[in-house]
């Protein structure tokens, strides 16, 4: 049923409406690959870059979703919702003033820096072994504690009152529904997100993604493989180190190889991280590389490739 040269990753703009498992499970059908998971949920009505992970891509998921995100978004205000989106149900309206363009970016600059969120109800936060948003639509309260998220830079590119539409770099975890609640709260009426876009993820950009559609016309003609991001090159970012066939072959039998044992010419003395083991083009393992005294590290592997 698998393909091994669907071992990768494919990078898909997903259509609004649609939830992130069911691409996945699009994408299961069309590739007819039986492992396929995805860094970083979209919401229904969010469109945008979603990194899909096939084969044994899904065993890089931790290490695509640490990385910064961009997003578009656009805030109503005067309009606050029990989701904090368009779909959700409508708790609170509130005139929308005239607001000079100026006094909306002055008070959006206090979103940039180390931020605290408390995660919407509607989320896939775990709140006492459940999902919020399973308890949530129940009615039942919660008390979801705040978050530290990061917050790059956010730039109000246009103002069309009572819509908003800002640009912003992000850390993982940084929920767009609360910024969108939390910065119309800030300048007084309340606000919701009314469309959402992500534009980047780590170094991957929605430019480079395929829709649903062009995927099924790609996999009908054989055409797929050529867009799929092979396993060496689905973490650009990530240093890299040399080992030879009889090295990876020992790796991928359970061997932990010490620095001395791997090829790290290219690497600072003083890196620690993680960094990717390849043979040739092949990734053979993910490892950390770990300071120790007397200017020594060590090497503990984290994951290996077949």
């Amino acid at each position: 049923m698998g393909n091994s040269s669907y071992d990768g990753i494919i990078l898909i703009d997903k259509e609004e409406g649609k939830t992130s498992f069911e691409v996945v499970k699009a994408i299961r059908r069309l590739l007819k690959v039986k492992k396929v998971g995805h860094a970083g949920t979209l919401d229904p009505f969010a469109t945008g870059l979603l990194i899909i992970l096939l084969g044994q891509g899904t065993k890089l998921s931790n290490y695509l979703m640490a990385g910064e995100k961009a997003y578009e978004a656009i805030m109503r205000l005067g309009v606050e919702t029990d989701t904090q989106d368009l779909t959700g149900r409508v708790v609170n309206r509130c005139l929308v003033p005239e607001f000079e363009p100026t006094f909306i970016r002055k008070v959006a600059l206090r979103f940039v820096g180390e931020i605290e969120q408390v995660p919407p109800l509607f989320s896939a936060v775990n709140y006492r072994g459940k999902r919020a948003y399973e308890l949530a639509r129940k009615g039942i309260k919660m008390d979801l504690q705040k978050r530290r998220v990061k917050v790059h830079s956010l730039a109000i590119t246009s103002i069309d009152l009572p819509n908003v539409t800002m640009k912003v770099t992000c850390s993982r975890g940084t929920y767009m529904r609360s910024l969108a609640a939390d910065l119309g709260k800030e300048l007084g009426p309340g606000a919701h997100l009314k469309s959402l876009r992500r534009l980047c993820s780590g170094p991957f950009t929605v430019k480079d993604a395929l829709s649903l559609e062009t995927v099924e016309h790609l996999s009908r003609n054989r055409l797929i493989p050529q867009s799929i991001i092979p396993l060496h090159e689905a973490l650009p970012e990530m240093k890299q180190a040399e080992v030879d066939s009889a090295m990876a072959q020992r790796i991928r039998n359970g061997h932990q190889p010490g620095c001395e044992e791997v090829a790290m010419v290219n690497l600072p003395r003083s890196f620690e991280g993680y960094m990717k083991l390849v043979e040739e083009k092949g990734l053979v393992a993910i490892a950390k590389v770990q300071p120790l005294l007397e200017n020594k590290a060590s090497l503990k592997i984290m994951r290996v490739f077949n």
